[in-house]
């Protein structure tokens, strides 16, 4: 009864803290779970004194796990509230930026993150039905990850071409006509993922320090660079108008309800594929989850994009038991404190049942928080500055850069910005930067 007490409190702190990620960009959950990994002697010091009460030094580990777990799930909940209604771009080009963002500028920010946190919700629940038929696929006796990794590189692959062959952007300043406009679109994608891969090679043999001591992560500043500073300085630049806006909960009719059960088994689907493919992020997985979903209005969107997220925290850690291999910050850091037994029988590892419990708290509880804190948003995001509350965060992920990795990734995160701006001020899919992983890891399995 002790052991299942901490681990519901151990969940609870570790939403709080997914709370905190979430809603700060620039603070991701992988910088959280890297620090508590580097301090897991000193916790497991401090709560000492629970040894007399029958817990081990090997349950308080876990319990650092299910903290970083929790965390994790959170995180992929609370950060649709600033990817709502930060980084937001002038009216004029509403078109063509992200959906969340569409709604925002017509004042329905609230109903975006709404639909966000039954994206990601309804993705829990889902994979949670999938848990056993994923594992007798990707494990014993189908060894689906086995017949893939022999194809990997021929995956990796198809998946890049998906990517810059799905791309919608047209490419119209220079007065094209017919389909010029959507052919410069793909090439000017292709050159962005080039670009990124180039990039990608140069970084990742680099070695960068923090001044204060803390794990050194040299993407951190790569993917602040290629996803992050460019939104929020093309929001500076554009300076939008942000209407007030309506807290209304979202109203969906019998064909919408069925479109978002499709949409969060798609989206779910891309997640789980994310979680065993090297190299491919949610970015990726919306992709692919969009081309099997088919054509879809904004609101659908940002349901199948919650679904990938969650989703693919969520089998980050099954996956773990069942290839024994970590496709996330928080899962590595899970492998490093915890004994990561193979799930081989039908009942799972009791490491994986903790682990699970984490997720469904986790989970239930940020939904609630989800929708709270994004009335607050809505409620009162008209009256706060807006420019300043951006520069805030620019000075922030600068902050977090320096401290974790220095002046050397200062300069890492200057250049990735002028490369993430690239995409944003050209109107092609930010995901085609992910280059930055796809192509080292293709020229690895080469």
């Amino acid at each position: 009864m002790l052991q299942l007490t901490l681990v519901i409190l151990f969940s609870i702190f570790g939403v709080c803290t997914g709370i905190a990620t979430g809603l700060l960009p620039g603070l991701h959950v992988n910088n959280v779970a890297l620090i508590l990994s580097s301090l897991s002697g000193s916790i497991v010091a401090i709560f000492d004194f629970l040894f007399e009460f029958g817990i081990s030094k090997e349950f308080i580990l876990v319990l650092i796990c299910v903290f970083i777990i929790s965390c994790s799930i959170a995180h992929t909940f609370l950060d649709c509230i600033p990817a709502t209604f930060l980084g937001a771009p002038d009216p004029d080009t509403a078109l063509s930026v992200l959906p969340a963002h569409s709604l925002l500028l017509e004042g329905k920010g609230y109903e975006a993150v709404a639909l966000s946190a039954m994206g990601s919700y309804g993705a829990i629940l889902f994979c949670f039905l999938l848990l056993f038929p994923i594992r007798f696929i990707i494990g014993a006796p189908l060894f689906f990850y086995d017949t893939m990794q022999e194809i990997m590189l021929f995956v990796l692959i198809a998946i890049s071409i998906l990517m810059i062959a799905t791309e919608k952007g047209r490419i119209e300043p220079f007065k094209l006509k017919g389909a010029l406009p959507s052919i410069f679109g793909m090439l000017f994608a292709l050159f962005v993922f080039i670009l990124s891969g180039i990039f990608g090679i140069l970084i990742l043999d680099m070695s960068v320090d923090s001044p204060i001591g803390l794990s050194s992560p040299v993407l951190f500043p790569a993917l602040a660079g290629l996803f992050g500073t460019p939104t929020l300085l093309t929001s500076l630049m554009t300076k939008p108008i942000i209407p007030k806006q309506i807290i209304e909960n979202p109203v969906l009719d019998r064909k919408a309800k069925k479109s978002s059960i499709l949409s969060v088994t798609t989206g779910s689907f891309g997640g789980i594929l994310v979680s065993i493919i090297p190299g491919i992020t949610s970015a990726t997985g919306t992709i692919i989850a969009m081309n099997a979903r088919g054509e879809s209005d904004k609101k659908q969107t940002i349901i199948t994009l919650s679904a990938v997220n969650t989703a693919c925290a969520f089998f980050v850690v099954v996956v773990m038991f069942i290839i024994l291999k970590s496709r996330s910050g928080a899962a590595l850091a899970a492998m490093d404190l915890i004994s990561v037994s193979e799930w081989t029988d039908i009942l799972m590892p009791t490491n994986l049942a903790y682990l699970l419990i984490a997720i469904l708290l986790g989970g239930t509880l940020s939904y609630f928080l989800t929708l709270k804190m994004g009335k607050v948003f809505a409620k009162h995001f008209a009256n706060v500055p807006y420019a300043l509350i951006v520069k805030l965060t620019i000075a922030l992920i600068i902050l977090l850069v320096f401290l974790f990795t220095g002046l050397l990734g200062l300069l890492i995160l200057f250049i990735a910005t002028f490369i993430g701006l690239l995409p944003v001020e050209w109107g092609v899919r930010r995901s085609h930067c992910m280059g930055v992983l796809l192509i080292p890891i293709i020229l690895y399995f080469l």
